[in-house]
């Protein structure tokens, strides 16, 4: 009778170790896609910002050869 105490306790001890160590793998996994995305997403609004100020440049020298030229 003890013993089966005993077994059944350190059943539910191993068991929610398991789901402690899941749960902390997901974790890290969360973090590491979090991470990549991240990365991912830097490289993508650097070209964007690189296009947005190319075109803000354009659209000023536009608008000074306008101003130059009486328009």
């Amino acid at each position: 009778m003890q013993d089966q105490r005993i077994e059944k306790i350190a059943t539910i001890a191993v068991n929610i170790t398991k789901v402690l160590v899941i749960i902390y793998l997901s974790f890290l996994e969360v973090f590491k896609i979090g991470k990549l995305l991240k990365e991912k997403l830097d490289d993508e609004f650097d070209i964007s910002r690189k296009w947005a100020s190319q075109a803000y440049s354009i659209l000023k020298k536009r608008q000074a050869e306008r101003k130059v030229a009486g328009v």
